[in-house]
């Protein structure tokens, strides 16, 4: 074989690798995150406990974390994992604390992966829209959840059952076109009767 047919056979693997990968980065640019499907849509939160995040107060008392249980004890609740080194989670945090004034939901967050100096400074700096605050230190609670990244927004019927996952930041327009209707759609479905 010809010197120059060798290097064109090598050449090949190179551009059919580019040219995908070219693909993907197009794909993952242009698309929505929120329409990442969710295979947690539908069923139960998993079996989980999130440890308080560590010289966090509130009112004077230390939060103390919660559990999947806190999630499935009647009312409509929103998880939000979140982290400090989350850009996307500073400019979703103000949305946050309107969402738990205009639904009147409890909202539970999650800190992911993060520094305790580091969150307790976040919600120092940016208000804390939460309820109660656990963490996932290590990030295993979220695989069980099903989370690619922060932020996500979980909305969570008062059975304790996924009804609604949001994928980035959430901004006004999903506030009001997606999580506010999501929020309202369970609470009809709880007052339905079970059968």
């Amino acid at each position: 074989m010809s010197e120059g047919r060798s290097s064109l056979v090598r050449l090949v693997p190179v551009l059919i690798f580019a040219l995908v990968a070219g693909f993907f980065a197009l794909a993952l640019r242009s698309g929505d995150p929120s329409l990442l499907p969710s295979t947690m849509v539908g069923k139960q939160v998993p079996e989980s406990k999130f440890p308080p995040l560590e010289g966090l107060e509130t009112n004077g008392k230390p939060d103390q974390g919660f559990t999947s249980a806190d999630l499935a004890k009647g009312k409509v609740s929103v998880v939000n994992y979140w982290a400090s080194w989350c850009g996307p989670c500073v400019e979703e945090h103000p949305l946050l604390e309107r969402l738990k004034e205009t639904a009147d939901v409890d909202v539970f967050g999650v800190n992911y992966k993060d520094r305790a100096s580091a969150a307790r400074r976040f919600i120092g700096r940016y208000g804390n829209p939460y309820t109660a605050v656990g963490t996932d230190l290590q990030g295993r609670t979220a695989i069980d959840w099903g989370v690619y990244g922060t932020p996500e927004t979980f909305v969570v019927n008062g059975r304790g059952e996924i009804v609604y996952k949001h994928v980035g930041p959430i901004s006004e327009q999903s506030l009001k076109m997606k999580l506010l209707p999501a929020i309202e759609k369970a609470r009809a479905s709880a007052a339905l009767p079970q059968g």
